[in-house]
Parts: structure tokens; C-alpha cells; sequence
């Protein structure tokens, strides 16, 4: 008598291995959120503890509100604060996983039914992608940042050499300009800040990370056609690095239903496309002086605006109210010009609430992402990071205005007089909302065509 074959379909069971900060939990949450919705089993891996209240609370929420995710913890080993010269928050978690990556493998291990895939953020690939070889399972790594970012790290290996032949001391100069092709130039003014440390643990990690791109499965993205053609099609035609693996275009992520935050009532009684929203992200902290002007410069504007202001780069530091940032004073100024808030916001439902015409960012990639999704025009305001690299795509797709003078967060202020001129233009300038509105349709249709992407 034959055996009989069991032709019920393998559901596939896809770990995602999270690391610190919003703006990589994010895509995370929402990445899984169309798994589910596309008939796989997830596992959400995440580490203990987190650097903020708001991760904490947002994995709390997202747990809750889909019960089918698998939730596992690796519970990261205490570190000697005296073998660190590091003061930076997410930094530092980044040394703490490294040296807590060997329990990964453990815990993932156990997983039943047994794992079909990983999914690995790219901060972390360097650590994690090496821990999880043993379980030989197809490894993804979910690239939160923009394609041309992602053009500019799996090249930054070779680039490096470069880079250290113009290192004066322990600081590389800043003057030149890398040509990665003949369509892809970077200035080095647009450089990761921290890259200009080679010693830095960032700079070690970010060469690290870029190494094993090349050794994963595929690279997720949260980008679409419509927003990076070119960039897109460059790294996968081989035009920036051979050997890449297939870079997969899933943006722009929705946001989950868990997201979304009470309705701001005051949007509601403003006029149409009349607001200028301000935020500058979950990590970004503003100088009290830069504070001011920018507040005297939303007045100077003449335009209503929606403010969430931050003076602290975590919010477990953050315990003083508004007031006690922006001033009781200026409180009263702006009563009937505009909101000032210091908590957290539902940003997608802010920038798709119909009384918002514009958006003043740091170019965090979610976030160029979310007003592209909505259709609003951006004033780009780069604090770190990876955001002048991003802000470059605001700028050639003309979806707002980069102001370049404006330094990073550390450098000269910038006057209130000036920050009012670029936000009047940016509120009247009709080729950006025309520009806005064609990218707006690219990713709803981009949108649509996601779950087939996934299967």
C-alpha cells in the first residue's frame, strides 16, 4: 500500500530580527504586519532592554495587537560601562548585541514549526547574519533607508580606501566628492557624520554591515519605482556593485491599524493644505537657541503650523513639559497660529489629514517615505545620519526644497528669518504639490502590488 503525501501547502515562518530605534522598528512592525496578511507565521525577535520608553511601548502595542505573532526576546548581556568610551544611547546598544549574538541561534533553534527564512535589519546584519549561518535558512536583510543610501553602503568597503588617504589625524577630510558611477556622486558633506571617526564603532560597523549584504539572500527596501527608478534599476542592474543580490523594492510599507493616534482635533477646524507640519523624528534633538529661532521662524512664516518639539535624544531623559522647551511665552504667542506638542504623534495620520500642505523633516527615510505616500511637499532639514543622502532624492524627484547652508543639528543655528522665507515657499510653490500629487499615485500603485512581491 503507497503512502499517502500530504499536500496541504508549507505555510512559510519568517523571523524577523529587529534592532534599536524607531526608525528601524517601524518597517519592522509594518513589514510583518503584510507577512500575516499575506498567509505566513512570524516570529518577532526583539532585544531587552530597549534604549527608549517609546520602543518599548510601540513592541508592547504591536504584540498586542496581532496575537498570531510569535514573540521572542534575547535578553542582552550587561556591559561594563568602563570598556566604553561611547556615549551615544544606540550606540552603545549596538555593542551590547554584538556581544549577545551568540544566544541568537539558541533561541531561534527552538522555534516550532521550524523557521523558512530570516529576515535581518541591516544595522544589525554584521552581527546577526554571521550568528544564524548554522541554521542555514535563507537570510533577507530589510534595508530601511533609501536606495540611494543603500547604493552608497554596499559600495562604502571600496570607498574606504579612498576616504583614509585624505585622513588628516583622526578626522578624514570633508572637501571632496566620491564618484561611485557616472550617475551616482556623492559629496562627502552628505557622509554618515560618524563615518569621519574611523575608529568609531559605527564606522567599523557600517563597512561590516556592507560586506554582508552581498552574502544575504536579498535585500528588502522600503522604496518603490516611482520614488527611485533610477537607483533601483542601477543596483540591480549591476551598474553599482557586481554580485549584489536581488534588491526587492516593498514600499511604502502601510502603517498598521495599532499606529494610528487619537484625531488632532485642532487639524480638523484648519483650512485646507493651510498647515506646515514640523518634526524632526524619534531621535533627533534640537539646541535650546535652535529651538527658538525655528519657533520665531514658523511665526515669521505667517502659515499655521503643527510643532512636535524634542530636546532630548531619548525619552527616557525627557521629563519637563512643553512649556518648559519652547516657553511659556511663546505658548502664548502661537495660541491661535499654531500647536505645540512634545508626545507622540500619529504621523501618517497628520500628514494625510487634508489640512496639511507641508512638512518640515529631517529626511528620515520613514518619513520621506510617509509624504510621499501622502502627497506632501517636504522643506528638508538633514540632522544626521543618513538623512542629507536622502534628502538628495527629495530634491531631484522635486518633491521640496533642500536649503543646503543649513547645517547639521550640531552646527550654526539657523535665523528665524530665514526659516519663515523657505517655509512661505515651500506652502505656495505649486510645482512641488504637482510633483507631490504624481508621486502620490506612483506609490498607491506601488502599494497594491506589494503582497504579490511577498508571495
Amino acid at each position: 500500500m503507497s503512502k499517502l503525501i500530504d499536500t496541504k501547502p508549507v505555510i512559510p515562518h519568517v523571523a524577523i530580527l529587529t534592532s534599536s530605534g524607531m526608525g528601524h522598528l517601524q518597517p519592522s512592525f509594518r513589514l510583518a504586519a503584510l507577512l500575516v496578511n499575506n498567509n505566513c507565521r512570524v516570529t518577532f525577535v526583539t532585544t531587552h532592554p530597549t534604549v527608549s520608553l517609546a520602543e518599548s511601548n510601540s513592541i508592547s502595542s504591536f504584540l498586542s495587537a496581532f496575537p498570531q505573532i510569535i514573540s521572542k526576546t534575547l535578553n542582552l548581556l550587561p556591559m561594563d560601562p568602563t570598556t566604553t568610551k561611547m556615549t551615544d544611547p544606540f550606540f552603545l546598544q549596538w555593542d551590547a548585541i554584538r556581544h549577545s549574538s551568540h544566544l541568537l541561534s539558541p533561541l531561534l533553534a527552538s522555534s516550532s514549526p521550524p523557521l523558512t527564512a530570516l529576515v535581518t535589519d541591516v544595522m544589525i546584519a554584521s552581527t546577526f547574519v554571521p550568528a544564524t549561518t548554522d541554521l542555514t535558512l535563507p537570510n533577507y536583510i530589510l534595508f530601511t533607508s533609501s536606495a540611494k543610501m543603500l547604493s552608497f553602503l554596499v559600495c562604502y568597503p571600496t570607498i574606504l580606501a579612498a576616504i583614509e588617504s585624505n585622513k588628516k589625524s583622526d578626522h578624514i577630510l570633508s572637501d571632496a566628492t566620491i564618484h561611485i558611477n557616472d550617475s551616482l556622486i556623492i559629496p562627502t558633506s552628505c557622509f554618515p557624520p560618524p563615518l569621519f571617526y574611523p575608529k568609531q564603532l559605527f564606522n567599523t560597523q557600517f563597512a561590516a554591515n556592507a560586506k554582508q549584504m552581498m552574502r544575504c539572500d536579498g535585500i528588502l527596501i522600503n522604496s518603490f519605482e516611482g520614488l527611485e527608478t533610477e537607483s533601483l534599476e542601477q543596483l540591480n542592474g549591476g551598474n553599482i556593485i557586481n554580485g549584489l543580490p536581488p534588491v526587492i523594492p516593498i514600499g511604502p510599507l502601510s502603517p498598521c491599524d495599532f499606529e494610528q493616534g487619537p484625531g488632532l482635533s485642532w487639524l480638523d477646524n484648519q483650512l485646507d493644505n493651510s498647515v506646515v507640519y514640523v518634526s524632526f523624528g524619534s531621535r533627533t534633538s534640537m539646541s535650546r537657541e535652535q529651538i527658538l529661532e525655528l519657533g520665531n521662524g514658523l511665526l515669521k512664516s505667517g502659515t499655521k503650523f503643527l510643532w512636535v518639539v524634542k530636546d532630548k535624544k531619548v525619552d527616557k531623559d525627557d521629563n519637563g513639559g512643553v512649556e518648559e522647551v519652547v516657553g511659556y511665552e511663546f505658548i502664548e504667542k502661537v495660541k491661535d497660529k499654531g500647536l505645540v506638542v512634545k508626545t507622540w504623534v500619529d504621523q501618517i495620520g497628520i500628514l494625510s489629514h487634508r489640512a496639511v500642505g507641508g512638512f518640515v523633516t529631517h529626511c528620515g527615510w520613514n518619513s520621506v517615505v510617509e509624504a510621499a505616500l501622502c502627497g506632501v511637499p517636504m522643506l528638508a532639514w538633514p540632522q544626521g545620519s543618513d538623512q542629507r543622502i536622502n534628502a538628495t532624492v527629495v530634491e531631484s524627484r522635486g518633491l521640496g526644497l533642500w536649503v543646503k547652508s543649513w547645517g547639521w543639528s550640531w552646527e550654526e543655528v539657523v535665523k528665524a528669518e530665514e526659516i519663515g522665507n523657505k517655509i512661505r515657499e515651500l506652502m505656495i510653490d505649486e510645482r512641488f504639490k504637482i510633483r507631490t500629487v504624481h508621486v502620490k499615485e506612483e506609490a498607491m500603485k506601488a502599494d497594491k502590488n506589494v503582497g504579490d512581491l511577498i508571495n
